[in-house]
């Protein structure tokens, strides 16, 4: 399987396997801004915790997540996590950028980022006076030991993808703190931010991921039962001023929704991530518990072969996104937890044209249209795995039935629907989480993506989207993007049918803890505090 291909389905471990659809993640905006400063030393500690009311943070106790896992070969590698040890990675790793609250990147160890006119190389400055957990100062030579690492051949990370444009031998150390990095082939890359974010943890040049697991992140490492759990103690020396606010932090793995339900409601644990709509109505009844609903991007999809007919034709394309209801699709495979999309990814992202509405739910254009294109009495499989992706699987037949087309859905386990016939089905299921506009295409839909399912090839669109690649500014950038999303929009291989919300749940004893327009609401290990930590 190649490199490329791995990184796509590692994906979607991502957000736990819940959307069960696809897989993919990335890019974005503008220039970066920065984030907060770290002081000496935290803020003083809480000495009466009944002076303070129940929206003032606080220090002590131990927060526990509970997470889907239980895997027995879980690990602590920054670039080469696998299970949860991506949850665990937030907990010990700090990055160069992290993730906003509306699922775009800012500046987190770095203080500067920024590429120069054309987006072919960028200089890199650390924040001064970093530290790593056991106490070294972060400097420019671990910036580039962490770079070279997740993308050594010999490590052979799936997220090396990630940076497969970097030229890794070809790393510039100009001082200290700072480190230009350019691209391979000359490549312009905008979206470095936006890629590199989630698995390129900063480590030192002595970092071990069994016998010396050190990060700069808000939690050290304590103890490690893989499939089982995880201990972090504070970091004293934590880079955000006055955090974390935990004493400890205890990552508890679940082989199964109904268990981990279970501890939560019986206050095992205090907070559980990507919970599955079914459960809802349960949360929702519970008053020791409080649900976050973040309205995110994360698109689900219907991907049509543009390279096998009948969706060579582009009359049949546009005939399947005219005949699925959007709604009755958010309603029934999503329960209602989500909203209608228009065959675009990324909407959250600054650049994304909203001008281009959903679509009209019109059947009998879409028979008209089979009709013209010889395709009336159209029968066809459709590839999909259990989750929302086999619900959505089953309502589009019936709506295709009623046109008189017949979609025999077929079920396959997750590890033959990221297998290696992934590319090869002529309907298949999809979908990604709401990652920003020009990483998700690399991974989708554009020049030289890593899983291009749909098999889209179109000279001006490659054109309008490299030189969107090529553009720093925003205003510019966006007007390239609004041409290629047109193109998208009329003549590209996905019927994304709806963007879904992401449901968290957390004890009311959590502080902290906000509905975003991202996955990480249960994630920001450093801002969430105990209410009672007795």
């Amino acid at each position: 399987m190649s490199q490329d291909h791995r990184l796509f389905i590692s994906r979607r471990e991502f957000i736990g396997h819940s959307l069960a659809l696809g897989g993919g993640l990335l890019l974005g905006g503008s220039l970066l801004a920065g984030c907060e400063q770290r002081s000496d030393k935290p803020a003083a500690a809480v000495a009466g915790a009944g002076a303070l009311n129940d929206d003032t943070p606080r220090y002590g106790g131990r927060l526990r997540l509970g997470i889907l896992d239980g895997n027995q070969s879980g690990n602590l590698d920054a670039h080469k996590p696998i299970g949860s040890g991506i949850v665990r990675g937030f907990a010990l790793y700090s990055k160069l950028w992290e993730w906003d609250e509306q699922m775009q990147p800012r500046l987190a160890l770095a203080e500067f980022a920024e590429p120069n006119a054309d987006a072919s190389s960028w200089t890199l400055r650390l924040r001064p006076d970093l530290e790593f957990h056991h106490g070294k100062t972060i400097d420019a030579d671990d910036l580039i030991f962490s770079i070279r690492r997740l993308t050594d051949p010999q490590l052979a990370s799936p997220y090396a993808a990630l940076l497969h444009w970097v030229d890794r031998d070809n790393l510039v150390r100009l001082d200290e703190r700072t480190v230009r990095l350019s691209f391979r082939e000359g490549r312009s890359y905008m979206p470095l931010a936006e890629t590199w974010v989630n698995f390129g943890g900063i480590v030192p040049v002595d970092y071990h991921p069994v016998t010396n697991p050190v990060g700069a992140g808000p939690y050290k490492l304590k103890s490690f039962t893989p499939g089982q759990r995880s201990l972090f103690t504070r970091f004293e020396n934590y880079y955000k001023d006055g955090k974390p606010y935990a004493d400890e932090l205890e990552i508890i793995d679940f082989k199964d929704q109904v268990s981990r339900l279970a501890a939560l409601r019986s206050g095992q644990i205090d907070m559980a991530n990507v919970m599955p709509t079914e459960q809802l109505e349960v949360l929702q009844r519970d008053p020791r518990l409080k649900v976050l609903k973040s309205v995110t991007g994360n698109w689900l999809s219907f991907d049509m072969n543009l390279d096998k007919p009948p969706f060579n034709d582009p009359r049949v394309r546009e005939a399947f996104r005219l005949l699925a209801d959007r709604e009755e699709l958010v309603r029934r495979a999503l329960n209602g937890q989500g909203r209608v999309a228009n065959d675009l990814y990324a909407p959250s992202d600054p650049t994304f044209n909203h001008s281009l509405g959903p679509r009209a739910h019109d059947p009998q254009r879409a028979a008209q249209l089979l009709k013209e294109a010889g395709q009336e009495h159209l029968e066809l499989e459709l590839v999909t795995t259990p989750g929302p992706g086999l619900t959505s699987a089953l309502v589009l037949a019936e709506q295709a039935k009623r046109i008189g087309v017949t979609l025999k859905v077929k079920q396959v386990d997750l590890a033959t629907f990221q297998g290696p016939l992934r590319n090869d089905w002529t309907l298949s299921t999809g979908g990604s989480i709401g990652a920003p506009f020009l990483a998700s295409a690399i991974h989708t839909d554009a020049p030289f993506a890593v899983a291009n399912k749909t098999h889209f090839s179109d000279a001006h669109f490659s054109e309008l989207f490299l030189a969107a690649m090529a553009q720093p500014d925003l205003e510019k950038r966006k007007a390239l993007v609004h041409q290629v999303q047109q193109i998208q929009y009329e003549r590209g291989g996905m019927l994304i049918w709806g963007y879904a919300d992401l449901l968290d749940s957390v004890a009311t004893r959590v502080g902290g803890a906000a509905a975003e327009q991202s996955l990480f609401s249960t994630w920001r290990f450093e801002k969430l505090w105990l209410k009672d930590t007795a």
